[in-house]
């Protein structure tokens, strides 16, 4: 099914572009509405498709591979004005490339088990869980208790569908972390649109805040 989903989207996808991003009254509402340069995109902490609309190629899954990036051939989708209509434009090439990677992931998919075989990471199958009792015990405390996880703090990010993820952890040598900081995109993407949209229609917020990406709950964060 994830080959034929491959096969068809193309198409559509194509077809969504040129309905939309090549109407004329969508350019007219989008181009040159709510624009920033890099240096104010990096100054409000913009990060994500909204960075990369203002034509800065950074993106963590090629500046500092994770997660296997480095082993598959992609593109970091770029524009040029940082206006509304440049979001979309990076948004639809994403897509384009998420493709790619995962016609690669299938193509390349090794055989073998999906999980690791490590009782304290990964819960046990469900078959042995079912019959065997230590295997049950083990997914029990896996589940409602957790790893000991070692004293120390972590940090680690990721390239997510808004911009950058941080997640930053402190632990007291407990099974849940002392402490727990997540940084997710949403909250410097939405902060800069009182700048963008200075001087603009009210109707024009409507683009602007179609373009800008962020999620209500990530704000709150």
């Amino acid at each position: 099914m994830l080959g034929e989903f491959l096969d068809y989207l193309p198409s559509r996808l194509k077809e969504y572009d040129t309905m939309v991003m090549a109407n004329s009254l969508f350019k007219r509402r989008t181009v040159g509405i709510g624009a920033y340069n890099t240096a104010e995109a990096i100054d409000w902490g913009v990060t994500g498709p909204g960075l990369r609309a203002t034509g800065c190629d950074w993106d963590l899954r090629k500046k500092r591979p994770y997660g296997g990036y480095d082993q598959f051939e992609f593109d970091i989708p770029t524009a040029s004005r940082g206006d509304c209509y440049d979001r979309g434009v990076v948004h639809v090439e994403e897509i384009r490339q998420s493709l790619r990677i995962i016609r690669q992931c299938l193509e390349n998919m090794p055989s073998g088990p999906y999980k690791a075989d490590h009782p304290r990471a990964c819960p046990p199958p469900k078959d042995r869980t079912m019959h065997d009792i230590e295997t049950l015990i083990t997914h029990f405390l896996n589940v409602s208790w957790g790893p000991v996880i070692p004293a120390g703090e972590a940090m680690a990010s990721v390239e997510a569908t808004k911009g950058m993820n941080g997640y930053y952890l402190v632990s007291d040598k407990d099974t849940i972390s002392y402490r727990t900081r997540i940084r997710t995109p949403s909250f410097a993407n939405m902060q800069v649109v009182p700048t963008i949209s200075r001087g603009h229609m009210i109707p024009d917020l409507l683009a602007i805040l179609g373009s800008v990406d962020y999620v209500l709950a990530d704000i709150d964060r």
